[in-house]
């Protein structure tokens, strides 16, 4: 069963609908675009009482759990102009978020000794962009943090990686101005942005490799 973090909009979404016949979503502020309410629930990932809540009125549905977590935001700032609650909320859902369906979830996999873990990062922690200080800081902590949990639970048959994810024709990159989108390809070898279907088939990869942990795979089209 998957479970879907931010799945209501942009890779999330996609994501969704790609593993809807064995996915479970969950959402914030976006409601879903669909009838199908009852594969959606209304989660705040940086609450851990909500998260619990739900797995607990859930618990039958999970198994076999494949956690994919897409729940994120991005705020651009010069650091010694950044709004310090704006900063703060960005590590609150996407390091914080990312941990608490983390820890919520691990012990139902260890019970049932399987799980995949599979979190959405970025290359943007790991090569410098200005005004990214936020963004930068929430995705590079989810390095260290996997490898801690890789060899904690890899004797449960438990995987946890993350992707790295470059420029997508998706989510973010609607925010980024079309002259700034143009400079960015140039930096790609490939020049061009990537098709998400690439990131459904690195999640197809590490849910069948249980020889894949505590890594992060780089999906970014050789970008450095």
């Amino acid at each position: 069963m998957f479970v879907i973090t931010g799945s209501t909009r942009g890779i999330g979404k996609f994501l969704f609908n790609e593993f809807q016949n064995s996915a479970i979503g969950l959402y914030n502020n976006t409601k879903p675009e669909t009838s199908e309410s009852d594969k959606y629930y209304c989660v705040d990932v940086t609450n851990v009482e909500q998260i619990l809540s739900w797995r607990d009125q859930n618990i039958s549905n999970l198994k076999d759990i494949v956690l994919v977590n897409c729940a994120g935001i991005n705020y651009s700032s010069f650091a010694s102009k950044a709004d310090i609650k704006k900063w703060h909320e960005v590590i609150d859902i996407n390091l914080k978020g990312t941990f608490n369906m983390i820890n919520a979830l691990l012990p139902i996999m260890k019970e049932q000794k399987f799980g995949r873990i599979i979190n959405l990062s970025s290359v943007v922690g790991q090569i410098p962009v200005i005004g990214t200080s936020a963004y930068a800081a929430s995705k590079s902590a989810l390095t260290g943090m996997i490898k801690s949990i890789a060899v904690e639970n890899a004797i449960h048959g438990i995987t946890i990686n993350n992707l790295n994810l470059g420029y997508f024709d998706i989510g973010m990159i609607s925010e980024i101005p079309k002259n700034i989108q143009e400079m960015i390809k140039e930096k790609i070898p490939c020049k061009e942005f990537g098709n998400p279907i690439n990131i459904k088939n690195a999640i197809d990869f590490i849910v069948n490799s249980n020889y894949v942990n505590g890594t992060s795979i780089e999906l970014s089209g050789g970008l450095i």
